[in-house]
């Protein structure tokens, strides 16, 4: 009987540790189950007239370079807290990609933020590159890496070629976007 239980409790505790798992790294994408290395089409963005931002619309990927996309929400004080790592890789590589950070909230007049307070945001917390929205979520949906902030590194044909979450410092980002456009260059 003795080792029906032990069994058994070793096999609950990996249902609980894969639980666990489940909870903290969420449910793994086909591509990383898979390792395939997805091309993937452009989504079109819409973005914001705010600081360095003018309205309008921008395809993810850029056809002609890498992008480099910051996933953020305002109500996120990581996303705060990583605003300066942002300016400062921005103005260190932001000729050579499309520098964007992009929210998934609702802005509107229905929305959880107006886009009077999303600028409002952006203007405090010292953004300076184009800010787009997001609001289907299909963006965030196919490179957020876990929580928020997440920062990616796109390649023209979509492929994924660096994404973390977390704060990271400005050497962190630059050396990754620095790495995705020598991985494009002969």
């Amino acid at each position: 009987m003795r080792r029906r239980e032990a069994i058994a409790g070793v096999a609950s505790a990996g249902v609980v540790a894969g639980a666990g798992a489940l909870a903290v790294f969420g449910v793994p994408s086909v591509d990383e189950l898979t390792g395939e290395d997805v091309e993937r089409d452009p989504l079109e963005i819409e973005t914001v007239d705010a600081p360095g931002s003018e309205a309008g619309h921008v395809l993810v990927p850029a056809a002609d370079r890498p992008t480099f996309v910051d996933i953020f929400g305002t109500w996120c004080p990581p996303c705060i807290e990583q605003m300066p790592a942002l300016a400062e890789a921005y103005e260190r590589v932001g000729d050579d990609v499309l520098f964007m950070s992009v929210t998934n909230e609702t802005v509107g007049e229905t929305g959880s933020i107006t886009e009077d307070e999303l600028v409002e945001w952006w203007d405090d917390n010292g953004g300076s590159w184009t800010v787009g929205l997001d609001p289907t979520a299909e963006l965030t949906e196919r490179y957020l890496a876990g929580g928020y902030p997440t920062a990616a590194v796109i390649d023209p044909s979509g492929r994924v070629r660096w994404s973390d979450d977390g704060v990271k410092t400005a050497d962190e980002l630059v050396d990754r976007i620095e790495d995705a456009l020598a991985a494009r260059d002969p």
